[in-house]
């Protein structure tokens, strides 16, 4: 993998990730921009305790462009993008209407292919391992700011997830706090430590294995299941065998092997329910361990893959129990969700 950072013509950095070690990135952004300006605002919440982040300047983001006006897409026939090459592999950026930016933190955009009309799922395996390198390169920079406690990189798919650009991306969020739903994980396991001297994600990996129902993919370094107690109707957790606290501490041989098992959870979710249904909207969530926090060399490094779709032509949403008591009520059971997508195998 080779890296090479930019500067766009406000100032926000970006870098190239290419596969090949003799590819030459000159190519300079032209735009007139003006500096970026942010009123992004961490408060808290004294009732329940977490943090909200204040972003009023996301309201005028780009919104549902149309494919020739798509600002992710390479610099190509007069039209200039974000992207100031006419070619990219793999590219990561300063988001230009940040929720998090200087002391409140980072949000970068991660571009996984130059192909406006391709997703994730349609990536080969080595094209999914640079993503790998780049999420983890990003992992490592920005565990060294200061006001940085968490890197949290996820993929929206979908309108019906409240996407706003089509091309295929992702984005990577660098929190001065630790979020809470890993602050609940810790806890949760600290406290199961304590009452039996074992970790906790080492058991319940161990529980799927030994019971099987809810398995999906089972491979030499990596395991997939639907949680016992799963929350949304199709929900995956990956987990690397050998438990890690974050991406830099995966194996070679973890590493080597992610892109196939990967590819193949996000083209099980893509059969689920048909081709005549439009492509499944998820979100896809890596899981790090906080960098300082208590309980971190306890923490297991996995991705949650979920999606809102519960059947054919209907969502799940959150409604008063989910969104008003944190409650979630799942319309399908984890052992019939895992059946399905392992019958959702390719032939």
């Amino acid at each position: 993998m080779k890296k090479t950072s930019t500067r766009l013509a406000d100032g926000r950095e970006l870098l190239y990730y290419d596969s090949r070690d003799d590819t030459v990135r000159d190519a300079v952004d032209r735009r007139p921009l003006d500096p970026v300006a942010t009123s992004s605002e961490i408060r808290h919440d004294p009732l329940l305790g977490d943090s909200v982040a204040v972003a009023s300047h996301r309201q005028d983001r780009v919104y549902h462009p149309p494919a020739d006006e798509c600002p992710l897409c390479p610099s190509r026939d007069g039209r200039l993008s974000e992207i100031p090459a006419a070619d990219y592999d793999v590219v990561v950026f300063e988001n230009r209407f940040p929720s998090l930016a200087g002391d409140s933190g980072r949000c970068e955009v991660v571009c996984f292919t130059s192909d406006h009309d391709a997703s994730f799922a349609d990536l080969h395996e080595e094209q999914a391992a640079l993503v790998l390198a780049a999420w983890t390169d990003r992992t490592t920079e920005l565990a060294a700011l200061p006001q940085v406690e968490q890197v949290f990189c996820f993929e929206n798919r979908g309108a019906e997830i409240g996407v706003t650009l089509g091309h295929p991306h992702g984005q990577i969020y660098a929190y001065p706090f630790v979020t809470p739903r890993t602050e609940l994980m810790l806890r949760s396991a600290a406290g199961h430590h304590e009452r039996t001297g074992r970790n906790l994600f080492d058991d319940l990996v161990a529980r799927e294995l030994s019971d099987g129902a809810r398995v999906v993919v089972a491979a030499e370094h990596w395991i997939a299941f639907v949680p016992y107690a799963a929350h949304w109707p199709y929900e995956v957790h990956l987990h690397p065998r050998r438990r890690v606290p974050d991406l830099r501490e995966l194996s070679d041989a973890a590493r080597a092997e992610f892109p196939r098992v990967y590819l193949d959870l996000l083209r099980r979710f893509d059969r689920l329910f048909g081709a005549a249904e439009p492509p499944t909207p998820y979100v896809s969530a890596w899981h790090q361990a906080p960098f300082d926090a208590p309980g971190r060399a306890d923490f297991a490094l996995h991705l949650e893959l979920f999606t809102i779709r519960r059947t054919s032509g209907k969502l799940k949403f959150l409604a008063g129990s989910e969104s008003g008591m944190s409650v979630f009520i799942n319309d399908v059971p984890p052992e019939t969700a895992a059946q399905r997508l392992r019958e959702a195998a390719s032939a």
